[in-house]
């Protein structure tokens, strides 16, 4: 059974929404899985240039270490998107409201500028995330991924 479950999308003119359900309450938080900040950052080396908005203004490896998993997928989706040819500069942002929508379910919401490219972002991200919680599977082909969403992007 997967740790993450994408439940509903939503897409906007410039901004898609998900709502993401996190399915095993013990991964809520990316500090459960030692050394996962290392591990996503020698699979995707580009998240070392992220940085989060937040009251600790931390780095996002350092924030990494200790932040909730739907966050993991919102930065790993905006790096494959950049990767695919999206402006670094487009954002994402995680928030919760566990009163209105449940425990461990999180709202993602990612700007695109190719709203087929941040769909196929978002998928690819949610394997990838699997796989850094550790699923054991074979590790995530970044490459293909990214090669997959460059061929959709409109133009």
């Amino acid at each position: 059974m997967p740790a993450l479950s994408i439940e509903r999308i939503e897409v906007r003119e410039r901004d898609l929404e998900a709502l993401v359900r996190v399915t095993d309450l013990a991964l809520v938080r990316t500090s459960a899985i030692p050394g996962i900040a290392e591990k996503a950052s020698a699979l995707l080396p580009g998240l070392t240039r992220h940085s989060c908005e937040n009251d600790a203004s931390h780095d996002f490896l350092r924030e990494l270490r200790d932040t909730e998993t739907p966050h993991l997928l919102e930065h790993v989706s905006c790096e494959l998107m950049a990767l695919a040819g999206s402006p670094r500069s487009l954002r994402g942002r995680t928030e919760w409201d566990f009163a209105k929508d449940g425990k461990g379910v999180f709202r993602v919401r990612l700007e695109f500028d190719d709203d087929i490219v941040a769909l196929g972002a978002l998928r690819g991200a949610a394997d990838i995330v699997e796989w850094l919680l550790g699923d054991g599977g074979q590790v995530p082909d970044v490459d293909a991924i990214v090669q997959r969403l460059e061929s959709r992007r409109g133009g």
